[in-house]
C-alpha cells in the first residue's frame, strides 16, 4: 500500500511528461482521417465524438481501424517515450496525459473522444499483457450485447482490479483514475443504454 503513494518523480519532470503527453494525445486522428477521405466532419454524425466507434458509423471500416490504431499508439508512444527518457513514473504520467489530451483536445475546444483507444494504448505501453485481458472482456460483452460502449465500460472496470491483484499498484491507480474519467465521458452512453436507445456496433449514423 505504501508503494501506491510513494512517487519519487520531481515536479519539473512530472510537468514535462504531462505537457508532452497531452500534446501528443490531443492530435484528433478521427477528424483528420475522415476529412482527408472526404467524409466531412465526423462530429456531425452518430455520437458526435472523434473516436473509432463513431468513425465506423460512416461505413468505412478501414478508416475506423486506422483511427483506432493511431488513437491507441499516441498513448503508447507517450508512455514509452516518457518511461525511456524520464523514468517509469514519468511514463505513467505521460500516458495518462495523452488520454486526457484525446478526451479534451485544445484544438477542438476541449471536446474530444471517449478515450477507449487511448486507454488501450496506455495499457500497451505500461502493461502490454493487460491488453489481452481488455480484449477478452470487450469481445465477450460485445458478443452478448452488441454495444461497444457497454463492452468498454465493463473492460475498464476489470483492468484496475486485475492490475492491483497482480502487484502493480501504481499502474492500477492510474488506470483506475482513467476508468473513472472514461465512465464520466460515457455518461450519455450510459443513459442511452438504460433507455435502450444506444447505437449498436456497426450501426451507421
Amino acid at each position: 500500500m505504501s508503494e501506491l503513494f510513494n512517487w519519487q518523480i520531481t515536479l519539473p519532470i512530472a510537468l514535462a511528461a504531462l505537457v508532452f503527453g497531452y500534446l501528443l494525445g490531443s492530435i484528433p486522428f478521427g477528424l483528420i482521417l475522415t476529412r482527408a477521405a472526404g467524409l466531412g466532419d465526423i462530429r456531425s454524425i452518430g455520437s458526435g465524438n472523434i473516436g473509432a466507434t463513431n468513425v465506423l458509423r460512416t461505413g468505412n471500416k478501414k478508416l475506423a481501424a486506422a483511427t483506432l490504431l493511431l488513437d491507441a499508439l499516441k498513448a503508447t508512444a507517450a508512455a514509452l517515450i516518457g518511461w525511456y527518457f524520464l523514468g517509469e513514473e514519468a511514463g505513467l504520467i505521460a500516458g495518462f496525459a495523452a488520454f486526457l489530451g484525446h478526451l479534451f483536445p485544445v484544438w477542438l475546444g476541449f471536446k474530444g473522444g471517449k478515450g477507449v483507444a487511448t486507454y488501450i494504448g496506455m495499457l500497451l505501453g505500461v502493461a502490454p499483457w493487460m491488453v489481452l485481458v481488455f480484449a477478452l472482456v470487450w469481445l465477450s460483452v460485445a458478443k452478448l450485447s452488441k454495444y461497444s460502449s457497454l463492452s468498454a465500460l465493463v473492460a475498464t472496470l476489470v483492468i484496475p482490479v486485475v492490475l492491483w491483484f497482480i502487484g502493480e499498484p501504481k499502474i492500477a491507480l492510474v488506470m483506475a483514475i482513467m476508468t473513472a474519467i472514461s465512465w464520466w465521458k460515457h455518461k450519455t452512453n450510459i443513459e442511452r443504454l438504460i433507455a435502450g436507445t444506444e447505437s449498436r456496433i456497426g450501426q451507421k449514423g
